[in-house]
Order: C-alpha cells, then structure tokens, then sequence
C-alpha cells in the first residue's frame, strides 16, 4: 500500500511538472541536442605511463562503452586491447566495468564487474597474453584490490549483504576457489569504509579504514603476501591522516595538532604516532590537501585563499617552488602519476573559461607541454568569456568568495539573468571547473556564480568547521548574503536571481 502511495505521488509530480513546463517542450529538446552537440563522441584518454606499458581508454562513435588499451614501451607500437566494454556489455541492461589492475609481470588484468547497478562487483581475471579468461571469480565484492610481488596472489574486498558496506578483506590465490580464501581483515564499526590497494612504491599492500573523523591504515610488503598485516598506528577518535611509502619511510599527512593538517614522517620499522617527525608545519591559513610522492621530487597541494596551489620540492636538494597560473580562479590538482622514478608531473588544469587540459610538467626544469584539451565539438573560444573573483560581506563580518562567468559583452543590470550555486557541506569544496552545459546559459545572456559558502573547504578546514553542527546556519547565510550581495553590486535583480 506504502509502495502504491509513494509511486501515485511520484506520478502526480510529474504531471504537475510536464502541465507547468508544457509550454517550453521546444525549447528544452532544443537545449539537449545542444548540449550533447558539444560532446566529443569518439573521444581518448591522454596515455600514462606504467611499468613497461603506455595505458589509455578509448572511445567509438555511437558506441557507449570504453575500450581500455595498452601499447608496449612506444606510443608507436601495436595497439592491445585488454577490455572493450561494448562487446562485454552485448545483450545486458546495465553493465559496468571498473578498478582494473594489472599484475606486477604486467600478465594478468583483474577487474571488477557489475550487471546490477548495485555496485556488487565480480572480480574477473583475464590473461593479457593469450587473451583468455581465468575461471577465477570472487563473487559480492568491490572493484578494485591489490596484487603482490608473486603475481598470484590478490587481496580484496567484500560486502555485507545486508547494509552493502565493505567489512572484510581477503587473499586470494589465482587458481583456487573462493571458499578458499583466506580471510585478512574484518572491520566490525560500520561507520568506517574499508578498501585495500598498492602503494604508489608497489612495495606495500595498505588496507584503509576510514570514518567521518578517524583514518586507520594497516600495512603488509608486497614480497611477503602471506605474512600478517601490521596496523600502522593504534585508532584514535578524532585523528585523520593518510600515507604514502618512500624509500624507507612514510609519509604522513596528519590532522594531529594541525587543523589544516602538516605533513609527517615515520620510518617503515617504527610507524607508531610517537615516533613522527614533521615535515611541513601547520600553516593557519593553508591548508595541506593531498600529496605525491617521487623518487627526486615531492608535489604538495595545498588551499589557500580558496584557491589550489601545486608547491614542488625536490627531495635530493631541498629546493622548492610554486607553479605559477594566471587566471582568477582555477581548478590545479595532480593527474595520474603512476611512476615512481620520474622528473615529469602529470596534471590537470580546468577554470570557468578553459577546458579540462592535462599538462606535462618537468619538475626540474619548469618546462610543460599541453598534453590534451577537452574538445568542444562546435568550437569554443576561452577568450570570449570572463571570469571574475569577488568576496562578499557575510552578516557576521566574513569574506565570502563568490567565482563568477559570463561571456564578454553581457550587460550587469537588473534584467541580467543570473543563476547562483552553492553547496557547503562535508568539506566539500566547489572548485571551479569547466562545464561545456553551461555555454548555453552564458550565450543566452546569463551569468554564473559560484558561492564558496561554509561547509566547504576553500577556505581551509576551519571553513568546515565553521558550517557543520551549530554552526550550520551559516552555510545558509552565507548564501544568502552572496546573493544579496550580488544584487547590490548590480549584476542582477531580484526578480532575475536563479539559485
């Protein structure tokens, strides 16, 4: 009876919504084939390169799948097909491959499948050789594991049937069944998410535990596979912190004493909190997002003024600096980086105005190369828009930043349409990316404003802080007050503010 009551409403707020929007039916298809006017069909990835082997996704006009693909040691050699999902997902409603992993004798690809759309994968195990299936399959799992040093042995995770979260991991050993699987970890506080993966190093296998605020790793060398994991450090509540291996050290990017988190090290035989020692200090205004890890140089990303800083150190001389880009207001973070023992850093770099571009950069020489720019089928013209970065006044004194766009040439007045976003919870920050939708807003007259309430994390931790509990009324007042603030400088009306 619930069901039939809950699917009559859902029904009745559809018809109300096709009477109220009835009279725009053209306008709105002709919006759509706009929109997917501009994306590119037969699209590829930018290849990265991965022991031995140059990876990339590619895909075929018309066609809806990925085809994953590998070339050996030259770009210019024969192509491999390792998956081409749309023959995979032949005769299925829904089909979805992820978490490919490719074992360290680059021989067999694991993968996970879903036919569901429940996110219970199959992990399935391909030879990459002789192109053939293992009979291998480990049932109600996650995409994605682990592989060691022997080739043979992959750790992974499965699911509670009942609640879907991850709460065990095991080893598996390719050739057996899976009720021969021996059981690693068992998570028992389901308020944490489990996982396990490599190390960027390839010489550990981590299992991570992670809650709202409590991180947990446990560690195992990926030489030793039938060995016991270790845990890193004991659990606390709140602590939050992740890791990533060097040579014969971790390191440690930790909310320990430091809001905005600072960066540690431990060695790899004493990993116990007390034997840390830091690295990079806490800094009240910035705060220490992520890091990556090489053999010569070390990349930090930092939050500053709600805006992404890359900071490159070169860990054989000590010498640092900090990458240097000219807009306003910009999306920086590092791209995929899987090798170790490398001068060049892959990266991604996207604003309001510019495309989704991926750039090589020479970590020593300061030198880069425009790898790839998101197409826009049609054509766009960066040039043609603006961005701006304001701060607004919220009502108890704080600066709020606002990012705005719109293309050159539209008029700031009270008949200016503008349409205003914002979101402000869970430290998420609202970064601004390029959005080739959005085109159709800013050609028709339209601006588009982005305000980085509380909640978020632009600001560094604080701003969390100071949106979340009791202080969760100024996620919306922040809001609040960035239209107002809007509307007084006269980019727009009352009447003409969308949010």
């Amino acid at each position: 009876e619930q069901t039939n009551q809950v699917l009559a409403y859902l029904k009745a707020e559809n018809e109300y919504t096709e009477a109220v929007l009835g009279h725009t039916e053209a306008l709105q298809n002709k919006l759509y084939d706009e929109i997917t006017g501009r994306i590119k069909q037969n699209d590829e990835s930018v290849p990265y390169f991965k022991n031995g082997y140059w990876y990339y996704t590619r895909y075929k006009e018309g066609a809806e799948y990925p085809v994953y693909c590998r070339k050996y040691k030259s770009l210019e050699s024969q192509e491999q097909i390792m998956l081409d999902v749309n023959e995979m997902a032949e005769g299925l409603e829904y089909y979805d491959v992820s978490g490919l992993e490719v074992s360290p004798d680059n021989k067999i690809l694991a993968y996970g499948e879903d036919t569901l759309s429940r996110r219970i994968y199959t992990i399935r195990f391909k030879n990459l050789e002789t192109g053939e299936w293992l009979n291998d399959e480990l049932v109600n799992a996650s995409a994605g594991g682990a592989w060691a040093k022997d080739n043979s042995t992959f750790f992974f995770t499965t699911k509670d049937r009942t609640t879907l979260l991850e709460n065990k991991i095991w080893r598996h050993k390719l050739g057996r069944d899976q009720k021969s699987d021996v059981l690693v970890y068992e998570e028992p506080d389901n308020t944490f998410n489990i996982g396990v993966y490599n190390s960027k190093s390839n010489d550990y296998i981590i299992i991570y535990n992670q809650s709202t605020l409590t991180s947990d790793y446990h560690i195992l060398r990926a030489d030793n596979p039938d060995g016991d994991f270790k845990q890193f450090t004991p659990r606390e509540t709140p602590h939050e912190y992740g890791i990533e291996h060097f040579e014969d050290k971790f390191y440690i990017l930790t909310n320990w004493d430091a809001t905005n988190f600072r960066l540690m090290e431990t060695a790899v035989s004493a990993t116990e909190r007390s034997n840390w020692k830091e690295v990079i200090p806490h800094r009240e205004q910035t705060l220490l997002d992520d890091i990556e890890v090489f053999k010569n140089f070390l990349v930090v990303q930092e939050r500053s003024n709600a805006l992404i800083q890359l900071r490159i150190i070169n860990q054989q001389t000590g010498e640092q600096h900090y990458m240097d880009f000219i807009e306003p207001a910009y999306v920086v973070y590092a791209s995929t980086n899987a090798e170790f023992d490398t001068e060049m850093l892959r990266y991604g770099y996207s604003s309001l105005t510019t495309p989704n571009s991926t750039y090589d950069y020479n970590m020593r020489t300061k030198e880069q190369v425009l790898m790839k720019q998101q197409e826009i089928v049609g054509g766009h013209s960066p040039e043609g828009y603006q961005t701006e970065r304001l701060f607004a006044e919220s009502r108890d004194g704080t600066k709020i930043p606002i990012t705005l766009v719109h293309k050159k040439g539209t008029s700031k007045d009270s008949s200016t349409p503008l349409l205003l976003y914002g979101y402000g919870s869970y430290g998420y920050s609202v970064d601004p990316w390029f959005n080739s939708s959005r085109l159709s807003l800013l050609d028709r007259g339209f601006i588009y404003a982005i305000a980085h309430i509380r909640g978020g994390q632009e600001m560094g931790r604080q701003w969390y802080e100071d949106g979340k509990l009791l202080n969760k009324k100024n996620t919306f007042y922040d809001y609040v007050d960035c239209a107002k603030f809007l509307i007084e400088e006269k980019n727009t009306s009352p009447a003409h503010l969308y949010a």
